[in-house]
């Protein structure tokens, strides 16, 4: 029986084509990333501004009813449009600037009909934003809309349903709001969407925050 030769050692050059081989796909690799990447970069340049324009014209559109509730403001819509004034609201808070993005309406004949402000603060998966709406006293709710989310589906994005979002309509400015998940009994309650209790009160706490920050500015420009 003969005996087994020893396998010849590979030769450089064999070894030189796999490691240049390795090398040649982890350039390829790293350049299809770049490429991937700067697609994405420049999808977002082109459509940010489109994005952008949209909610606008989204938050425009919005706050007749954020004031006036859906059935009042369709019913007006075909009479008189309420008069929308953008304005921008600047607020020092610890030691830094915050700016708010809020609308003042008037009806026709000059009479203030109420605010939009819109807002942003962090949920559970991402950023909220939303439209809350108050009388042109401060004194209550008068309507909220979530512009936009990210919250998990069939949970937390419940929070942009109309009967959710009802509870905050006519509560009182007074009293912070609070999340219960026992059943809203106190008038500054509101239940909690069931599986998604940080999210409701993500909403909550933006709600709060953007009062107490406009109250006094606000008061000056009525």
């Amino acid at each position: 029986m003969k005996p087994i030769e020893p396998m010849e050692p590979m030769k450089t050059s064999t070894l030189e084509r796999i490691r240049n081989n390795y090398v040649v796909q982890a350039w390829l690799v790293l350049i299809l990333a770049l490429c991937f990447g700067g697609s994405l970069a420049g999808m977002q340049l082109a459509l940010g501004p489109l994005i952008e324009a949209n909610k606008i014209n989204e938050t425009l559109q919005k706050v007749p009813e954020m004031i006036l509730g859906a059935k009042k403001a369709e019913k007006l819509a075909k009479d008189k449009q309420l008069i929308i004034e953008p304005q921008t609201v600047e607020v020092e808070k610890n030691n830094r600037k915050v700016f708010y993005s809020v609308f003042k309406a008037k009806h026709p004949n000059g009479r203030p009909a109420g605010w939009v402000a819109k807002a942003v603060g962090q949920g559970y998966a991402d950023k909220i934003e939303i439209l809350v709406g108050m009388d042109n006293k401060l004194k209550k709710i008068t309507g909220l809309f979530v512009l936009d989310q990210k919250e998990t589906p069939g949970l937390g994005n419940k929070i942009m349903e109309e009967g959710w979002r009802q509870q905050f309509v006519k509560k009182k400015t007074a009293t912070p709001l609070t999340v219960t998940k026992e059943g809203a009994s106190a008038a500054h309650e509101i239940d909690a969407i069931t599986g998604a209790t940080i999210s409701s009160r993500a909403v909550c706490s933006i709600i709060n925050t953007t009062i107490k920050d406009l109250r006094a500015p606000l008061s000056k420009r009525r």
